[in-house]
């Protein structure tokens, strides 16, 4: 099979395929072990309620994703992707040996931030190479996608493995000083490999003979000013009446809701108004608009692994073999383990079902992902009645949710991916691609404030909190099927 793919693909899928796999090991080991260290009260976490240390990890990780576009905008006009890429690794190594240190909360909560800035500049300027390498599109681009796909979840599922056990077994700071090692070995990938087999890709812009067309006219750079500036006017007077309130870790994460989706909306306004599109552009565009809600709605339930799911394995779940109790933060493997399994299955099915004509539309495969996610939930409802009887409940919910989240994972991310790549103007592809991450920022931190409701005393409202998530992603998946047909008009036959 390895002889197969490799004939079908280029080299250099598999160069951005390890490199990625390593800095997803620093970054999911970390995340894996992050909400229990700040809520750890014994061994030498920073002692948070679960109300605060939630909203931080909302913070954090949604702080990650929206830090994307801004580095996908660096790269686009300023550094190029291929060393976009390389700085971020750098940037993202420094801070989780920040976080390896043993220090105050100011200390450590520096190490999160140079890590999220590190993960917007490289992140989705690495997805962007991928998608130069299949200038043709296609059903094939959707499957090197899906391989892609796999090389990040086998960063992720070694990463929880190794840093969830240091981190919970031994000492907090040997997993984060394990992930800073993780992103190391993915940098030396990146860079000896990529000169090889990435030549002339992700290279620097040209600046001066693209001025006259690619850059924005006077008039069109005093939009964008003006849209800015009124973003803040806007957010500086919700501040002031008291309508978000940036103070405390709640507060925050509460007001970043507000934050991501008004980035994201002015954004959008403003490549329509003065990104110098033509009229099918613009459609696709707006095409990429409904994709970024769907997927925010997905990453707010999916992300329910580093938060509720993972509050439940710790306090509700039975996991011990023999005499060994294993991490809770090891049910977070299920997910990068089925994708490992999964992905190169559905990668092959998208390509099987094209060469029949009988493959799904894009906006179809969004559906399904978001109505495997919503059946997951019913199952986590089942796992929290059985919970209050106040026994240890089976593993099994969770890992019966986690297949199931993942096929609908790979229904949607791989393809997202994929279909940003394909939909963007090609001047605007890597901040494009940044707004496809701050889709994950937004569903990231509602994940965190969701969780952030939770009441560990009262855990009977955990079927009622499950049932809501299942009725908001099965009912945008009923809309997105009901509107597929104008929405695949609008991708203007792209595929």
């Amino acid at each position: 099979m390895e002889a197969t793919i490799s004939q079908k693909h280029p080299r250099g899928l598999y160069v951005l395929f390890f490199a990625e796999m390593w800095e997803r090991f620093s970054y999911y080991g970390m995340r894996a072990i992050l909400l229990m260290y700040l809520i750890d009260q014994v061994r030498g976490g920073l002692a948070l309620s679960v109300a605060e240390g939630s909203a931080i990890y909302g913070i954090y990780t949604a702080s990650v994703y929206l830090l994307s576009l801004p580095g996908g905008w660096v790269a686009d006009n300023v550094l190029g992707q291929k060393k976009s890429i390389f700085y971020g690794g750098i940037i993202i190594m420094l801070g989780h040996i920040i976080l390896a240190i043993p220090a105050s909360q100011a200390v450590f909560f520096l190490g999160l931030a140079v890590v999220a800035l590190g993960t917007g500049l490289l992140k989705p300027n690495i997805s962007s190479i991928v998608g130069e390498l299949y200038p043709e599109g296609g059903a094939r681009r959707d499957a090197a996608f899906s391989i892609f796909y796999i090389g990040i979840n086998l960063g992720s599922f070694l990463g929880m493995m190794t840093v969830g056990y240091l981190g919970q077994k031994v000492n907090w700071h040997y997993g984060f000083g394990a992930a800073a090692i993780g992103m190391f070995l993915g940098l030396l990938v990146f860079k000896f490999a990529g000169d090889i087999y990435l030549k002339g890709l992700g290279a620097p812009p040209v600046q001066k003979k693209r001025q006259a067309t690619d850059t924005a006219s006077g008039k069109e750079k005093s939009l964008g000013i003006g849209l800015v500036g009124l973003l803040v006017v806007f957010l500086v007077t919700l501040q002031l009446t008291g309508v978000i309130d940036v103070t405390s870790a709640q507060g925050l994460a509460q007001a970043m809701g507000i934050i991501i989706v008004s980035v994201a909306l002015i954004y959008f306004f403003y490549i329509l108004l003065a990104g110098g599109l033509t009229l099918p552009e613009k459609k696709r565009v707006g095409v990429l608009i409904i994709f970024f809600f769907a997927a925010a709605v997905f990453w707010s339930g999916f992300e329910q692994a580093g938060t509720t799911f993972q509050i439940f394995a710790e306090r509700h779940t039975f996991r011990t073999i023999g005499n060994f109790e294993f991490p809770s933060s090891w049910f977070q493997n299920f997910n990068p383990f089925f994708i490992v399994t999964l992905a190169p299955v559905v990668a092959a099915l998208w390509i099987y079902l094209a060469q029949r004509n009988i493959n799904p539309p894009i906006p179809v495969k969004f559906a399904i992902g978001l109505l495997l996610l919503a059946c997951g939930f019913l199952i986590m409802r089942l796992g929290a009645q059985e919970a209050l009887s106040g026994q240890l409940v089976s593993p099994v919910f969770l890992a019966a949710t986690y297949l199931i989240h993942t096929v609908g994972e790979l229904c949607l991310s791989p393809v997202g991916l994929s279909s940003f790549t394909k939909l963007a103007p090609k001047r605007f592809v890597s901040q494009l691609m940044g707004i496809w991450f701050v889709a994950a920022s937004l569903g990231n931190l509602i994940s965190g404030l969701f969780a952030s409701n939770f009441d560990e005393e009262n855990i009977a409202q955990m079927p009622n909190l499950f049932t809501q998530v299942f009725m908001v992603t099965g009912g945008f998946a009923l809309l997105l099927l009901l509107f597929y047909k104008p929405i695949k008009k609008w991708m203007g036959g792209i595929e």
